[in-house]
């Protein structure tokens, strides 16, 4: 989530790992550990995370999460994180459209993959 909110096209109060508290209507880029694996014992991760991105319009939405999806394939690469080297991001889904099934809220979604070795 650090990552995210440091990025200058992407709100930095918008980034979260919760959506307790959250008001309807909010931009919100809520992430979501969705999974992963073991590539390489001790020496490489692999881990996919979801990306919902909520907007006041489709339009707002839909921008706004290929704007995350830019970032995380094409910058976050060769960064380090948490004690990790991240060395590719993968697309396993592109954002689409995905309106919040409680609110109706607009809303996409995507899934990338992580792979990760330890920073030493």
């Amino acid at each position: 989530m650090s990552y995210l909110k440091s990025c200058s096209d992407v709100p930095k109060d918008a980034v979260t790992g919760t959506l307790n508290g959250r008001e309807p209507g909010e931009t919100t880029v809520y992430l979501i550990h969705s999974g992963g694996y073991r590539r390489k014992r001790s020496r490489m991760d692999r881990a996919d995370f979801i990306y919902d991105v909520y907007g006041q319009s489709p339009a707002e939405a839909g921008q706004l999460a290929y704007v995350v999806r830019d970032y995380l394939l094409e910058d976050l690469p060769g960064k380090s994180l948490g004690g990790y080297l991240v060395l590719d991001v993968r697309d396993l889904s592109s954002p689409h459209w995905h309106p919040d099934q409680q609110s109706d809220e607009p809303a996409f979604t995507g899934e990338v993959a992580l792979y990760l070795t330890p920073n030493d």
